[in-house]
């Protein structure tokens, strides 16, 4: 299977006209004049270091060098505030000419963005992951430009399992639940970490939504999230998991994400949906993590969660050429694999992607690259999706009380979700 894997990506790159072929992309023909772009993007050290500022100092040295007449100027911010601060420099009339940030929708909304076929060169925008240019699109055309993925699988302590003579990692449901019950009888702390906390409960449910064969939206790309499947998957975790006792001594709607993983870190934690830095945390700490496709009802889930940041081009300034020639540059594989590669994450691209897959040094990422062509995105280029989003962060963990009932709690979400809609 990872064999065909990498093959079916490098059909692809080499269908495409891409193997071998993005390397010269970014420089400007003709004279252009002396422009300076203002490039806000976020910090990715996790450590407090400055790798995220030297990576672009590299990528904006080697661009001006062959753009003589273009200058980049950069300017670093940390995830808690690079949202608020572009968002603060649209509103003042001071867009920067590039965001590589969390969201995008708002600004394609307004009319702010350049489109992908604006900027890009077609060997680069052909490059990208299908599922990441299907997130990136605003009424069906693209304007989030996806600049790193990620995908979740299932997570488990190979030490606990072994202590609890689990022999094999679960690939349903019920197998999941037996698991937990093993980890629970030899004291485990969380057999089943179940992180619905208002810090990234939509994830946490988005995952679990698709493991139960929905998701989301419908094939018109429509909210359903109190679907007859839906609910059915929020009954299993309630009766099944929390009932049980099953999830740890924090209640599921008021355990976050970040406490979840510190305490898996610590070797606390049997199970839990995690993502590719949690790996490496773990192992640092002395943990062996196993890790598969996230279990479904009755076999493997249809799809895994894929998650993107995105970069974008803002219109206020008018460097669309100037923009679209430093988009191209950043994007060719050497630019891709480093920053993926240091910050233990994925590549957006086909080209990048098989690379990756091909590489010994990227043995622990193969699982999280084969799942990524297949993901599902959350509908972040809807604009109602903050506001869905954040009724799913405040409600979804009461689905899952003891005493709750899911369908109305999902109902309640619904409706919330259908008004944002309508005021699309």
């Amino acid at each position: 299977m990872q064999r065909r894997r990498f093959l079916g990506l490098a059909a692809a790159a080499s269908a495409l006209g891409l193997t071998g072929a993005l390397s010269g992309c970014g420089t400007l023909s003709g004279e252009t004049g002396d422009v300076t772009l203002k490039l806000v993007a976020a910090d990715y050290d996790l450590a407090g270091g400055d790798s995220t500022k030297k990576y672009w100092a590299g990528v904006v040295s080697a661009f001006e060098a062959k753009n003589p007449g273009v200058k980049v100027q950069v300017q670093i911010e940390s995830w808690n505030d690079v949202d608020r601060k572009v968002a603060e420099l649209v509103k003042a009339g001071q867009a920067p000419d590039i965001a590589q940030i969390g969201a995008y929708a708002d600004y394609a909304s307004a009319g702010q963005l350049y489109s992908a076929d604006e900027l890009l060169s077609i060997r680069v925008q052909a490059n990208f992951l299908a599922p990441l240019v299907a997130a990136g699109e605003n009424k069906r055309t693209q304007y989030g430009l996806p600049f790193v993925a990620s995908t979740r699988l299932l997570f488990f302590n190979e030490g606990l399992f072994e202590k609890a003579g689990i022999t094999a990692p679960p690939t349903t449901w019920d197998e999941l639940a037996a698991a937990a019950r093993k980890l629970e009888k030899k004291g485990v702390k969380y057999p089943f970490a179940l992180p619905l906390g208002p810090e990234e409960a939509q994830a946490e449910t988005m995952m679990w939504l698709l493991s139960g064969g929905d998701g989301y939206t419908d094939a018109t790309d429509h909210y359903k999230i109190d679907s007859d499947a839906n609910i059915r998957t929020f009954e299993w975790l309630r009766t099944h998991l929390v009932a049980e006792g099953l999830t740890g001594p924090v209640a599921p709607g008021k355990l976050n994400r970040k406490e979840a993983f510190a305490a898996f870190a610590r070797g606390e934690v049997g199970m839990l949906n995690g993502h590719p830095s949690l790996m490496q945390e773990a192992a640092k700490k002395g943990v062996k993590v196993g890790k598969v496709a996230l279990p479904g009802a009755s076999g493997k889930a249809r799809a895994t969660m894929g998650v993107a940041d995105w970069i974008m081009g803002f219109k206020q300034n008018g460097h669309r050429k100037e923009i679209g020639a430093f988009l191209d540059f950043a994007f060719n594989d050497e630019n891709v694999l480093k920053f993926a590669g240091d910050n233990g994450l994925l590549p957006a691209t086909i080209t990048a992607s098989a690379s990756m897959e091909s590489d010994p040094a990227h043995a622990d990422l193969r699982e999280f690259l084969q799942a990524l062509p297949d993901s599902q995105l959350p509908p972040v280029g809807k604009t109602s999706w903050a506001r869905v989003s954040g009724a799913v962060k405040e409600n979804i963990g009461k689905a899952v009380a003891p005493d709750a009932k899911p369908a109305e709690v999902l109902g309640r979400i619904a409706r919330e979700a259908t008004a944002a809609e309508n005021a699309e």
